[in-house]
């Protein structure tokens, strides 16, 4: 078990990183931190593509949420310290959070998504109701809504299908690459934000996130690729989902039409929207102006009551396995 730490005033809070096994033999990784005073309810923390737990970093350090909530961060399957390669999906990532919920004891969760993140997070709600407390969705990009690159994305798809294929085929013919080197989302944005205060622009800052070279470095082709295909599917029917939600949208974003963007989300029923100054990087570009409306809206929407107890889970499975030092 690897233990870090973080600060609540004078109390130390310890963060665990566990190994979860899922059913279909994949070994998970998570990172842990429990607020002062169990039992407390969960918040769940889900990166976007070519990401890892990092993303999240600085948020659960400096969240005051970390009071009161416990803070639950994975490395999605094909991501980071959760190695695989093989078949990627939204419904497999889906399946994936309900598998850890049922490992660290939570029947319930409240989800807090980035990017294809929050299309996880959507698909959760859809796939699995009964498990969702509320949604908090940090620039959800709708299908119908792309523009320029990405629509473009959206018309291949095929051909990133058999992209896909023939990676997939050489990774089974043990043509692949054998180590993938970490890398710590907190330490690049922190080195963005230095950039940026010395005037360098907004576009290039979207190079250094979006360049194909620097990401497939930390990441295999064929779980990119798929990941890439996540991106532009489809939303499941939002009207079916019925948990309060939080739609943080940048303004500055250029791969979709604002307007219609904010016209399909706004079929969920009950949904606010808060605007964020920032292109697709609102966590790197203005991460205090992120988590204070996620705070805000997390303690309007939930500290009236208290949240629901966490405990074991009627369907879990297993229990998490820690890492070994």
């Amino acid at each position: 078990m690897r233990v870090g730490s973080g600060r609540l005033g004078k109390l130390v809070l310890l963060e665990m990183e566990c190994q979860i096994d899922t059913s279909d033999g994949c070994s998970l990784s998570c990172w842990l931190r429990r607020a002062p005073n169990q039992p407390a309810s969960v918040i769940l923390l889900i990166h976007g593509a070519a990401s890892n737990h990092t993303r999240w970093s600085e948020f659960v350090d400096e969240t005051r949420l970390n009071a009161t909530w416990d803070l639950l961060r994975p490395d999605m399957r094909g991501n980071g310290d959760s190695a695989y390669r093989g078949r990627l999906n939204l419904e497999l990532w889906s399946r994936d959070l309900g598998e850890i919920l049922d490992a660290e004891g939570y029947p319930r969760a409240l989800l807090v998504g980035h990017s294809l993140g929050a299309q996880i997070a959507i698909q959760f709600a859809h796939d699995f109701p009964d498990r969702v407390q509320g949604l908090s969705l940090i620039d959800p990009v709708a299908r119908c809504a792309l523009i320029g690159r990405k629509r473009w994305l959206a018309r291949t798809r095929p051909l990133l299908l058999v992209g896909i294929w023939v990676a997939r085929a050489l990774n089974t013919l043990g043509i692949r690459r054998r180590q993938i080197p970490d890398r710590d989302l907190r330490i690049l944005d922190q080195e963005t934000r230095a950039s940026l205060s010395e005037g360098q622009s907004a576009e290039e800052i979207a190079k250094r996130y979006s360049a194909l070279g620097p990401i497939l470095r930390y990441q295999p082709t064929a779980n990119y690729l798929q990941q890439l295909v996540a991106t532009t599917a489809d939303f499941p029917d939002l009207t079916q989902i019925t948990v309060p939600v939080q739609v943080l949208l940048s303004k500055g974003i250029t791969f979709a039409d604002p307007q219609v963007n904010r016209q399909e989300l706004g079929r969920f029923r009950d949904v606010q929207f808060t605007s964020i100054d920032a292109n697709h990087w609102p966590l790197t570009e203005c991460p205090d102006e992120v988590r204070r409306a996620i705070e805000d809206w997390v303690d309007d929407q939930f500290s009236r009551s208290t949240p629901p107890a966490a405990g074991p889970a009627a369907s879990s499975t297993q229990a998490p396995r820690p890492l070994s030092p």
